[in-house]
Formats: structure tokens, sequence, C-alpha cells
């Protein structure tokens, strides 16, 4: 490691969550972002199982189950290969379950000293900061930009794959190999 990466790493551990209902590139500069500014990031997967997946009307989508496909196995053994992929050591990172609908929970699942991560384009993004200060957790948006300069979404990646479109792009190598071998097409349809 270069001493100049030791220097701009301003945390001890980091936490980041996102559901990842196809972990694209975009997530990928996502956990990047947040990995840079840590000795060790703690990736939180959102909506891990039906229940603990709340219907929050900032984004009422988010919980349907055609925008929950994979299990929190599946995105496990995703975002953990696609790190590695990446050249992310297996001792910089951990993965688990993170119940974001239910902030009472989070003290089960990470690190409450560690600083919060998240990135905000809409009213979920800040309804997801809030539920931190009121905590009083140590957070920092990584960016804050409106809606339409959001880039890639899992959305946009499944649609894709239902429609027969391209989007081999907008995923790691790493993601697109383990969603061929789990016949995602299949289950989209």
């Amino acid at each position: 490691m270069k001493s100049a990466d030791i220097l701009s790493r301003t945390h001890n551990t980091g936490v980041i969550h996102g559901r990842f209902q196809i972990l694209h590139n975009d997530h990928m500069k996502y956990l990047t972002a947040g990995k840079a500014l840590c000795e060790h990031l703690v990736i939180g997967i959102t909506n891990p199982d039906p229940a603990m997946t709340k219907t929050e009307s900032a984004d009422p989508g988010r919980s349907r189950e055609s925008a929950n496909p994979l299990t929190y196995y599946e995105r496990y053994v995703m975002i953990k290969a696609a790190l590695a992929d990446a050249g992310f050591g297996l001792d910089v990172f951990s993965i688990v379950p993170f119940p974001i609908n239910h902030p009472d929970l989070y003290k089960y699942y990470v690190p409450m000293n560690a600083v919060f991560f998240l990135s905000i384009y809409d009213d979920w993004g800040r309804r997801k900061l809030r539920y931190f200060r009121e905590l009083r957790l140590k957070t920092h948006v990584l960016w804050e930009v409106p809606p339409e300069q959001k880039g890639i979404s899992a959305e946009t990646v499944r649609q894709s794959i239902v429609s027969g479109e391209s989007w081999e792009h907008l995923v790691p190598p790493a993601v697109h190999k383990l969603l061929t071998q789990w016949n995602i097409t299949k289950r989209l349809a």
C-alpha cells in the first residue's frame, strides 16, 4: 500500500449500504468511494429478506418483489466476487445484512462507532440520512445529485435483461458471470 493511500483513509471503519438488486458499475464506484475513506468497509445489504423489507413512502417501489429478485446470499456472493475481481482483499471488507427500514436494529448488524457513508439522489436518500442522524451516527455523504444524474440503476439493468437488450456492459464481469450461471433472465421473465 502506498503512503498516499494510507493518508487518504480517514476512518478505521466505514459502513455503506444498498439493496444491490443487481450490482452494477455505479454501485462499484459507490463502494470504491467508501472504501477509499476507511481501512475496513462494512457493506450492508438492505432488504435482506421479506420480513426486513418495509414499504417506504419516499421510495415505495424498492419493496416490490419484482425489485428484489436476488436473495441475500446471492447478493453476498455477487458483491464478494466483484470486489475480489476489482483487487480488494477479503480482509478489507465485510458483508452483512442491514435492515435499513429498522434503525432500532442497526446495532445488531454493524459497528455503531463507524462512519456511515451514503449517496443521496432523492427523498429516500434524505430519509436514510435522517435515520442515521436521529441515531447520532457519524455520517459522510459521498455525493448528492438529482435523480436524473444518478447514472445506472439496478432497475435499468433488470429491465434490459428482461427486454433482451445488451446489459453486460452495465455490470462487473464477475456479476455477469454469476447472473448467467443463475439464469437471471428466466427468473426476471
